[in-house]
């Protein structure tokens, strides 16, 4: 059997035994990307004159540490705001009702609170069948001793599996680079080089370019005195991953809550000064500085790759789009290059010589 075949057979049997096993990658994979935004700072450390042990145990213990504080202070402050929202929900659909709509009528003719009043039924029937739902699944999960053992496991094993994945980082890597077989060593080992600053570059700048503006939004908000400030500002931090959708997002949110909450132009300006200083440090501080143009992915290229992600493998999808279209673009690179220096490209007489 030829080599191409065999290496189809063995692509198919991969990509086989990754579907079977996919309940359980999770904690692997989420172990993987927290092993690769490690490594740096334990070769850093290492070369301060730590041991590899104990470069990794420095870095495993800030990590932990982040985690717990988040845990600890950001989580049960947003889920407050989270359940204050869901209070507020029912108000602003009655002034949308009361207020809002008897006005918008006025001005268009048209009538609008029969449509509305059908969709109020909708959203609310619906509200009321997630919140069953959602019952029902918590109440399953309380019930079923062994879903509940699996999923502890599975958040118990990451910190594991992290530990041991960044201590052997460096030798996984050589390991692999071995395998290689000799003649494409030099070509793969450069594209992975590039390959590792491309999502270096997208994985630690953009992360810390999104915690930098969910910071900088939740904070003038909060200063601001604007409600869900704290909960708007980190959605519009986490949305930035696609350009301009957080920003647009957020003061469209933030806006939409001032004008219920104050009904007054200034603060309304005030949350936009929030954004635009949140939206200039981004455009000449945080991305020149952090990404430069290592990723070089345009604006609707990381759109489109976003939006495909999601199709194609749901919320997973939309997590791996960046990285994986990142990977693509390198490639691209590469085969483009080799396109301009072949003889199809500036071979005038090419097509005589393949006669």
């Amino acid at each position: 059997m030829p080599r191409q075949w065999w290496a189809i057979l063995i692509g198919a049997a991969l990509l086989w035994l990754l579907s079977a096993l996919q309940p359980i990658l999770m904690p692997f994979f989420i172990s993987l990307v927290l092993a690769y935004l490690g490594d740096p700072v334990a070769d850093w450390l290492q070369k301060l004159g730590l041991s590899r042990r104990l470069a990794v145990g420095v870095v495993f213990i800030c990590m932990l540490m982040l985690v717990v504080m988040t845990a600890l202070v950001v989580v049960p402050m947003v889920w407050r705001q989270i359940l204050q929202l869901i209070d507020i929900i029912p108000i602003a659909v009655n002034w949308l009702q009361t207020h809002a709509i008897p006005r918008l009528e006025q001005w268009t003719d048209y009538d609008i609170a029969t449509d509305f009043e059908q969709l109020r039924a909708v959203i609310f029937g619906h509200w009321r069948e997630a919140s069953t739902v959602a019952a029902q699944v918590l109440g399953q999960l309380s019930r079923s001793g062994m879903a509940l053992a699996v999923w502890i496991a599975n958040l118990l094993l990451i910190p594991v599996v992290s530990f041991y994945m960044l201590l052997d980082w460096d030798r996984m890597k050589r390991a692999l680079r071995e395998l290689l077989p000799r003649a494409f060593e030099p070509t793969v080992t450069r594209l992975a080089r590039e390959c590792d600053e491309v999502l270096g570059a997208f994985l630690r700048g953009q992360l810390i370019v999104m915690l930098v503006l969910g910071g900088i939004y939740a904070i003038g908000l909060s200063l601001l005195g604007v409600r869900f400030g704290l909960l708007i500002g980190l959605m519009a931090g986490l949305i930035s991953i696609v350009p301009y959708l957080g920003a647009i997002t957020g003061i469209l949110t933030a806006e939409l809550v001032t004008f219920f909450q104050f009904q007054a132009m200034w603060p309304m300006i005030g949350v936009a000064g929030v954004f635009l200083v949140g939206h200039l440090l981004e455009g000449m501080l945080l991305q020149p500085l952090l990404l430069g143009d290592k990723i070089g992915l345009h604006p609707v290229a990381v759109i489109f790759a976003v939006m495909a992600g999601g199709q194609l493998f749901g919320f997973v999808g939309i997590l791996l789009a960046l990285p994986v279209a990142a990977i693509i673009m390198v490639v691209l690179r590469h085969l483009l290059a080799r396109y301009l220096d072949s003889a199809l490209y500036d071979n005038p007489n090419s097509d005589d010589a393949s006669r």
